[in-house]
């Protein structure tokens, strides 16, 4: 009976792709299988299994660019009333609704509400940015961050996959990072368990000298979390509270932050 790929789980978008990608690539450096013998052993295309051969990354699916006949007829009206606005009081500006009423009233335009409002919504946002007004159009930005040395840290505890023995295999990385200076820490456990959660934090501490002062900012603390409950408060383990206790953390009044990571302060 043929082998079949059975694809761990994982988070992230197209993660399943990724391992199989990963899957292929180790059966041919490793095994030296030709492009034919991949696709039947994991059932896929034998164009699939050159991709994979050439990037571990999956390549990005390919959206179709759909033609908007109708849609493109009034573009252009559309454009001369989003400019208009740019110097209009923010009440009188044009909204959705009545450039649809405009384009029927004044140029008898065949067109539906829904293609106009969503033409709108994303070209507005285009001809504002265009005329430097960043602020009212909400495009990409960034927010400088100051660090203070020894202060914070983040903490992260994740799947890995290394190769053991010849095969893969899945393990738990925990990363540790001082946010102003960059040391970290990194250690790979078979298990994810809450003693190597712990485990990690010790050899974190060892090894950049000691404990911040403010606090540890924390992507995923299941391990240390035993329910949610309402609000922003965390029922924590009696394990993680006596590992806390020992490192002189103050008690459990966690938060979650604009990222939704959890912070403990830590003494």
């Amino acid at each position: 009976m043929s082998e079949r790929f059975v694809p761990f789980g994982g988070a992230g978008m197209g993660s399943k792709k990724v391992e199989l990608f990963a899957a292929i690539r180790f059966d041919w450096q490793r095994h030296q299988m030709p492009v034919r013998s991949l696709a039947r052993k994991y059932d896929v295309h034998r164009r699939t299994v050159r991709q994979a051969i050439a990037s571990p990354l999956p390549p990005d699916r390919k959206v179709p660019v759909r033609a908007a006949p109708v849609r493109e007829t009034v573009t252009g009206w559309i454009d001369e009333m989003l400019r208009e606005d740019l110097a209009a009081p923010s009440k009188q500006r044009h909204t959705a609704k009545r450039i649809f009423e405009r384009l029927v009233d004044e140029h008898d335009a065949r067109v539906s509400y829904s293609a106009v409002s969503k033409y709108v919504h994303w070209r507005r946002a285009e001809i504002i940015a265009g005329q430097g007004r960043v602020e009212a159009a909400g495009v990409a930005g960034f927010v400088p961050q100051a660090k203070e040395p020894g202060a914070e840290a983040e903490v992260d505890f994740a799947d890995v996959f290394v190769e053991l023995a010849g095969r893969l295999a899945r393990c738990y990385l925990f990363g540790f990072r001082l946010s102003c200076s960059g040391k970290g820490c990194h250690r790979v456990y078979a298990s994810c368990a809450q003693e190597a959660f712990l485990e990690g934090h010790v050899a974190a501490f060892e090894a950049t000298g000691g404990v911040p002062w403010r606090h540890l900012r924390y992507d995923n603390l299941s391990p240390a979390v035993a329910k949610v409950l309402r609000g922003r408060t965390r029922a924590e383990t009696g394990r993680w509270l006596a590992f806390r206790s020992w490192y002189k953390s103050v008690s459990a009044s966690s938060r979650s932050s604009l990222a939704g990571e959890l912070l403990l302060a830590v003494s």
